[in-house]
């Protein structure tokens, strides 16, 4: 950083955190890049300071900006991912060193979406590489090319901050259609096991008439045996041992087929069992999604009749996906808590779990995307420091908020009161 910047001063705020009113898109001035009238790609410090805040939250990774600001020569060993970014956003409307070092890293970082979007050689065909990518879901790098495109307008510029910030309200709806699929599949099982049901009872009926009329033939040959005359044996022996061999080979079809029957019932069964046990796994997940869809919809509702606080709460987030940390920090500080992270041992070694465990209230980790050995460390040392870990059903907001809606209660207000959860 050249000797003419101001001091990077990094400030700390005690105490909770208090969300700032709805962003109003009509707030944004017309002049949202500030840059000559020559076309070139605009510079990260030429755009209004509306944009920045958007800017280093979606198109760089927490590990990214902790090792730019370290480069610019801000001490980032004892700040939190909130803290840097306040600084990054600052930085950003400097044009100074730092700024310049910003503006390179997020060149490099997405090199290749930058030169795609180069190609663009009107507004139209730039809007419609935007929306593409809004499509595809590759948002980091679109949205940077975008921005800094020579023949970027403010209308696109609108369009896609806009397109950026509706990507939160997407959990809910995503949630909602997998309840509707869910309550599918419970209909579709309800009709199969009515099925299998009517099949064994047709079985079971057709089972008890044949035996009874085996046992009915039978009864009459005996009693055909035992009045014979001793000197009945000439022509009507004949007939009567014909009929004996004739039922003797019906007895043996319908014993066959008795076998057979009795093993598409044993079949049947089986079936409907395991049917039960997918319906009583899709009806836990079910449950589970209505859990989570609650938890955001009451989260995202401002004016709900108890929305939820967690005010002073530290939570440690293990695992997870790069891409999704960032929004899910921004979900956990709107709620006035604040996020620890650690991928898990993917870049950060999992001997730091020990000391972010030792600051934090409660830890989660969502078990689909976490290693095991994490697990297991991170259950250990919640046991050892009698601290509280919450496994959560998936990556994503929506699970964290349910599990988290789920845990609270007065004795949040003393962190000394949490407990662990011993395992199942």
């Amino acid at each position: 950083m050249n000797a003419a910047s101001p001091p990077i001063a990094i400030a700390r705020v005690q105490g909770s955190f208090t969300p700032g009113p709805a962003f109003d898109f009509r707030a944004i001035p017309p002049a949202l890049i500030k840059r000559e009238a020559a076309p070139r790609r605009t510079k990260i410090w030429e755009f209004g300071a509306n944009l920045h805040c958007s800017i280093i939250g979606t198109c760089l990774s927490t590990a990214e900006l902790r090792q730019i600001l370290r480069k610019a020569g801000v001490p980032t060993a004892d700040c939190s991912d909130h803290e840097l970014h306040k600084v990054a956003v600052g930085l950003a409307a400097r044009q100074d060193d730092a700024g310049r070092l910003l503006h390179k890293a997020l060149d490099h970082r997405h090199k290749l979406t930058v030169s795609q979007f180069a190609k663009a050689d009107t507004d139209a065909a730039l809007l419609a590489l935007w929306r593409d990518a809004v499509r595809r879901g590759d948002i980091p790098s679109a949205y940077w090319a975008t921005l800094t495109h020579p023949l970027t307008s403010p209308a696109i510029v609108r369009e896609a901050f806009g397109d950026v910030h509706m990507l939160s309200h997407m959990v809910g709806s995503a949630n909602r259609a997998d309840l509707k699929r869910l309550c599918a599949l419970e209909n579709e099982k309800a009709a199969l096991e009515a099925r299998i049901e009517r099949q064994q009872q047709a079985l079971h009926e057709a089972i008890v008439t044949r035996d009874r009329q085996i046992e009915a033939l039978r009864q009459a040959l005996a009693e055909r045996i035992v009045t014979r005359t001793p000197d009945s044996h000439a022509p009507d022996e004949t007939p009567l041992f014909g009929l004996i061999a004739d039922r003797e080979r019906r007895l043996a079809a319908e014993t066959r087929r008795r076998v057979a029957a009795e093993e598409r019932l044993a079949l049947a069964v089986k079936d409907r069992d395991a049917e039960r046990s997918r319906r009583i796994a899709a009806e836990t997940v079910c449950d589970a999604l209505r859990e989570e869809l609650a938890a955001t919809e009451a989260a995202a509702e401002p004016d709900a009749a108890s929305p939820m606080r967690l005010d002073g709460i530290s939570i440690l987030y293990v695992g997870g996906r790069p891409g999704q940390i960032a929004h899910i920090r921004a979900t956990v500080e709107s709620l006035g808590a604040t996020l620890l992270h650690h991928d898990g041992g993917i870049e950060n070694h999992q001997v730091l779990l020990a000391g972010l465990t030792s600051r934090c209230d409660v830890a989660v980790f969502p078990v689909d995307c976490v290693s095991h050995d994490a697990a297991r460390n991170i259950k250990a040392l919640c046991r050892k420091a009698d601290k509280r870990y919450l496994p959560l059903r998936s990556v994503g907001v929506a699970s964290l908020l349910a599990a988290l809606r789920s845990w609270e209660s007065p004795a949040m207000a003393d962190p000394g009161a949490i407990h662990w959860i011993p395992e199942a």
